[in-house]
């Protein structure tokens, strides 16, 4: 039965997804959701998710939303050995307590910040901004010698690109994407 992963290219939440998807070599049925014209918003996508959010997976009748539980059921149920998400409490705490600082503040600090101006033409928010770095700083500090994040983001960003299974397929075409309707929004 094939795994239904309803998505936007460009959204990083989706990218996340197709990252550890590619990680434990894992063949999604990739089904685009065109939010500008309210796909999303329809009874039929509403009974899959009710948050009328992407990503959405679908995977033997359970349908799930929110990157982060999509991305630890994926890994659950299709990689135990890969050690992507360890079995050891201690060690799987630790990667909890990452995913849960990243969607409650670094990725919520980020949206806050960058959503306004690219979507909205809002100026840049200096306080925004603070909370961004802050956040930026206590990554570096929990991640200090990790092989994927340190020195923030740009080495652990370099250092994804050349490691990470079909980082270009999974990830870099849908952050081109993103970054064209930054652009074609600004015109």
């Amino acid at each position: 039965m094939p795994i239904d992963l309803y998505y936007v290219p460009g959204s990083p939440p989706c990218r996340a997804v197709l990252l550890t998807a590619r990680a434990l070599n894992l063949n999604l049925n990739l089904k685009l959701v065109d939010l500008h014209h309210g796909e999303h918003l329809k009874p039929e996508y509403l009974k899959l998710n009710p948050q009328h959010t992407v990503p959405t997976l679908v995977d033997d009748g359970l349908a799930l939303s929110e990157s982060r539980a999509i991305i630890t059921y994926l890994v659950n149920k299709y990689g135990k050995a890969s050690g992507l998400y360890p079995e050891e409490a201690r060690a799987r705490a630790l990667v909890d307590q990452r995913l849960y600082f990243d969607v409650g503040t670094l990725y919520q600090r980020f949206s806050e910040y960058f959503y306004p101006q690219v979507f909205a033409g809002a100026p840049a928010d200096k306080e925004k901004a603070a909370k961004v770095e802050d956040a930026l700083k206590i990554l570096d500090v929990f991640l200090e010698g990790q092989k994927y994040v340190g020195g923030y983001c740009r080495r652990w960003y370099e250092t994804v690109k050349t490691t990470a299974p079909g980082y270009q397929e999974a990830n870099e075409k849908g952050l081109d994407a993103f970054k064209a309707l930054v652009s074609s929004m600004k015109k």
